[in-house]
């Protein structure tokens, strides 16, 4: 099979590249630094710079990743802009290429984020579920499917990743977190009750791989452990697993006053389920944030 990714030198994109490699797929990685794919995907990985440098060469699948990261600046005009035209503009121009092509490929998956259904607050969510807050991740995630969506016109099957927090000893939220906690410094956010929908890494790629083989697969899926935990309990848990005393607390407004309007990504949450994928016979690995935790910080 041939795989087109867009995003593929992120975190879950080289974890894919890796293993769809290690399948013997063929790969190629749209990126604006295509010299650097070999070195982060892998040296039989192709990187290209631009769509239409594939040819008519036919592509079976598309994932499309690519997107800049949401959290790492303040959400300014400016921000807002640039992250949504990283994440809708390119999937506009992604469908423009498809459309053009003779050959289009079979699916489509498309990233997204639990974050489309906004702070729910106790609300148990699955994909059938509405954005209870449409917070500018919730609106984000929502334009993003939308757009990816329209592929469907063109007889391609898509599939939406309404992914979890990602956890990974190679970078993600966790290794943001990771300082602060082994020096004692971890805190809880807030009043700590807010869920966090979690995926360990590994169970992430198997879900993708899962989708990208299963014939009837289309719509949203929620990528993430079957048991969410609650802000409180994944700290005392991280710091337990670090050996580590946990007693500091990060006032919500302290946060509110930092971060402005991007707090809601720290102090909201989801207590999303991945229905579908259970529904569909996928089987997680990771099942218990411990052992999860304890995996990707090699504390056994």
């Amino acid at each position: 099979m041939h795989i087109l990714l867009t995003g593929g030198t992120g975190l879950i994109g080289r974890e894919l590249c890796r293993h769809w490699h290690a399948q013997g797929h063929q790969l190629t990685v749209l990126s604006r630094s295509p010299h650097e794919v070999a070195a982060l995907c892998g040296p039989q990985v192709l990187g290209v710079a631009r769509l239409e440098d594939i040819g008519e060469q036919p592509v079976d699948a598309v994932i499309n990743l690519a997107g800049a990261p949401v959290a790492a600046r303040p959400w300014t005009s400016k921000r807002k802009t640039f992250v949504w035209d990283s994440r809708i503009g390119l999937t506009e121009r992604l469908l423009a290429w498809l459309q053009a092509r003779e050959q289009k490929p079979q699916v489509l998956i498309s990233g997204s984020a639990v974050g489309y259904y906004g702070d729910c607050g106790e609300r148990e969510i699955d994909e059938q579920s509405l954005p209870v807050i449409p917070d500018y991740a919730s609106q984000l995630c929502g334009a993003w499917e939308e757009t990816a969506l329209r592929a469907e016109t063109m007889g391609i099957r898509v599939i939406c990743l309404r992914t979890g927090l990602v956890m990974s000893s190679k970078g993600g939220f966790l290794q943001q977190m990771l300082a602060p906690f082994k020096v004692g410094l971890g805190a809880r956010l807030g009043n700590g009750r807010q869920w966090m929908p979690w995926i360990h890494i590994a169970d992430q790629i198997a879900a993708i791989d899962f989708l990208l083989n299963l014939p009837d697969a289309r719509g949203p899926y929620n990528v993430c452990a079957p048991s969410p935990v609650r802000n409180q309990v994944f700290t005392k848990t991280l710091a337990k697993v670090l050996r580590r005393p946990t007693f500091m607390i990060m006032p919500a407004a302290v946060l509110k006053v930092l971060l402005g309007e991007m707090s809601v990504l720290l102090l909201g949450g989801q207590r999303a389920r991945p229905a579908r994928l259970q529904a569909a016979g996928f089987t997680f690995r990771y099942l218990d944030l411990t052992a999860a935790l304890s995996d990707v910080t090699g504390r056994h």
